[in-house]
């Protein structure tokens, strides 16, 4: 039996507020975020992914909860749809309405790591929304403030990138784009006080999960997209330093190099910052696993990767997180 809720506000109704708490009673669930379809179907389809027979899904507010197990894990599986607004509302969705003991995120992801090849799975310990600017306006430089830095709603702490930087006429030193500042999120979590701002750019996993990861270095993964198109070497499981999120398809090689010189940016997605930064305000365990599908701009000037290794980025990502939620004890 299937149950749709079309609203989800003070009024709900109480069978279906009945049928919420009863999922609840069954709980604690670990909670599974994926983007899309094509990477969210290959574990929904699989031997792994067994359906709760009862109530194999519910949907609320557009989204759909699948219920069941992954590896005798009680989990519930919900798909996001592209960028970080979504991904934010969908993860708030899941953690106000299930009782949820931990998050796991897994997608693909751009590469901006020249040390890791496509294919490979990533891990990193803290994820940036690199999507938040200040945009400074010309003629002025590292040294000015920005607007609003004194009442502390800007900084200049996270660094900037200059537009002139990356002139094709090396003879032009300036740009009238001049440069944009990284900001952090303000953040409000449940431990603090309301209405009162903390801020946060770079949101560590949960530590005893990263911890945990480490055991999934040596998974066997996929190689072949088909019978003629390998990749260079056998793809691994990387335990990286860092990734970042914004609602920008970076295809750019330009700015693939900047993130990774700037910040030490390994994979490059839309999604994975937003479920970080609601777990964080929320006090829920949370982890990222995103494979890597497409070299951000820096492989071949023909064409993006990704039309030709996403399914086979996607089939890695759901074998590092079956392997990783096997690990699960609790």
């Amino acid at each position: 039996m299937a149950i749709c809720i079309t609203t989800l506000d003070a009024a709900i109704p109480s069978s279906i507020r009945k049928t919420i708490d009863d999922v609840n009673k069954e709980g604690p669930y670990l909670g599974i975020v994926v983007p899309n379809a094509f990477e969210m179907n290959p574990l929904l389809n699989s031997s792994n992914f067994v359906t709760n027979s009862n109530l194999p899904y519910l949907d609320v507010q557009g989204r759909r909860f699948h219920l069941g197990t992954v590896k005798n894990q009680k989990v519930i599986m919900v798909m996001t749809g592209l960028s970080m607004l979504n991904s934010g509302l969908t993860t708030q969705l899941l953690l106000t309405l299930f009782e949820i003991k931990g998050i796991v995120h897994f997608g693909i992801a751009g590469n901006a790591n020249l040390n890791l090849q496509i294919g490979d799975v990533t891990i990193p310990r803290y994820w940036a929304h690199t999507g938040l600017w200040n945009w400074q306006r010309y003629g002025f430089g590292p040294q000015d403030k920005l607007p609003f830095e004194a009442f502390g709603d800007y900084t200049r702490q996270y660094g900037y990138l200059n537009f002139s930087n990356y002139n094709v006429d090396k003879k032009k030193s300036a740009s009238y784009l001049n440069s944009v500042w990284y900001q952090p999120e303000e953040v409000f979590p449940v431990s603090g006080t309301p209405e009162e701002r903390q801020h946060a750019f770079w949101v560590e996993v949960d530590q005893s999960y990263y911890k945990l990861s480490e055991k999934l270095e040596g998974t066997n993964l996929t190689r072949c997209v088909n019978a003629t198109t390998c990749l260079p070497r056998s793809p691994i499981v990387a335990r990286v330093d860092k990734g970042c999120s914004a609602n920008i398809f970076v295809d750019n090689a330009a700015y693939q190099q900047f993130l990774n010189t700037k910040f030490n940016i390994t994979p490059i997605d839309m999604e994975t910052a937003a479920v970080g930064l609601v777990s964080l305000q929320l006090g829920t365990p949370f982890i990222a696993i995103r494979s890597l599908s497409d070299l951000a701009g820096g492989g071949s000037a023909k064409s993006n990767e990704a039309a030709i290794y996403s399914s086979l980025a996607a089939e890695n990502a759901v074998t590092a997180v079956v392997n990783f939620i096997s690990l699960l004890s609790y």
